[in-house]
């Protein structure tokens, strides 16, 4: 089948499939502290998608043309026997690459089961190496090398692996070009990312953001680089290549330059729900749907008929009175 089409004909190309809101991290982006307190209610066991509802949904948008699943949270690994669902969907579901977003501390005990199971790649998202500074970002969760020892077992492991730096201004922009260094020697491509009003909780600002072009500056002061052409439509990163390594870096910008045109990616909630917009404030409940006993062909209906009205292009219609809706779904329920 091809792939089905919204209102704008942005095909469904990528699915993202969080499996917890709970995470071992208390990032001032995502969870901070703040509210996610210990005293926080995340999601009983039963309101999740268990890992057979997960695979009967994704062999359903695999056949509206879905060609890549990654594996969100909260943190992933914190839900049990992860690999399992890496097999499930690597054995029935079709789609051949599956891929995972993570904090990287879990790591050292799971990826090597991972990769056996089918996983090919992971993002580890880290950014800071200094540890004061590391710990203002992640609510003095972990230290930055306990992450690293995270990506020394992926790497061991043979997955591909990439680096996530969410840039705060006046919290962590002095460590672009440290970042730089360090993964530029180990020939990881690294990955900038414009902080984002996703959610109501992060008390995010404009002002807040270090924009894609001052980035750019600052690794140009010490680097030669090129830009390189995208793979595919949809591509969330813009992409570079350092003139003298080869070593790629990315940068998503979607505060200072929107790519809602090309837009093909569908995320499943921690609790089962459909959402066609990263910043969105509503949902369609799948788990319903799915634990009413309705066919895979039915399913698969249900869920082309969503794509087709959709027509979200928030971060290209940002305005202050969006950024200040409560109501908009948390970045720890929803993923990246």
């Amino acid at each position: 089948m091809n792939a089905v089409q919204d209102k704008l004909k942005r095909p469904l190309r990528d699915l993202r499939i969080s499996v917890t809101d709970r995470c071992n991290f208390r990032c001032s982006y995502c969870m901070p502290r703040e509210v996610f307190g210990p005293d926080y209610a995340f999601l009983p066991r039963q309101q999740l998608l268990s890992y057979e509802e997960i695979v009967f949904a994704a062999r359903s948008f695999a056949s509206l043309g879905v060609q890549k699943i990654r594996i969100t949270g909260g943190e992933p690994l914190m839900r049990r026997d992860l690999d399992l669902l890496i097999r499930m969907l690597s054995d029935e579901v079709g789609v051949s690459d599956i891929s995972l977003t993570t904090n990287g501390v879990l790591l050292p005990r799971s990826a090597a089961k991972l990769k056996k199971a089918g996983l090919q790649r992971i993002n580890v998202s880290l950014d800071s190496l200094d540890t004061e500074r590391f710990a203002k970002m992640n609510g003095g969760s972990a230290k930055p090398e306990a992450v690293i020892r995270g990506i020394d077992e992926a790497e061991e492991a043979g997955l591909q692996v990439k680096i996530n730096m969410v840039a705060k201004l006046g919290v962590n922009e002095v460590d672009i070009l440290p970042m730089v260094d360090y993964f530029r020697q180990r020939r990881m491509t690294l990955r900038f990312i414009e902080f984002m009003d996703v959610g109501a909780t992060n008390q995010w600002r404009l002002d807040d953001v270090v924009p894609a072009k001052r980035i750019l500056d600052i690794i140009g002061k010490r680097y030669a680089f090129e830009p390189v052409d995208a793979e595919y439509r949809g591509e969330v990163a813009s992409r570079y290549r350092f003139l003298d390594s080869g070593t790629e870096f990315g940068i998503i910008s979607s505060i200072t330059q929107p790519f809602c045109q090309d837009c093909n990616r569908a995320r499943v909630s921690a609790e089962g729900k459909l959402y066609t917009c990263l910043f969105a404030n509503t949902g369609t409940d799948l788990k319903t749907v799915i634990r009413s006993g309705v066919s895979q062909e039915e399913f698969t209906e249900y869920v082309s008929k969503i794509w087709t009205r959709r027509d979200d292009q928030y971060s290209a219609l940002r305005n202050a009175e969006a950024s200040d809706d409560p109501n908009r779904i948390e970045m720890s329920y929803i993923g990246g």
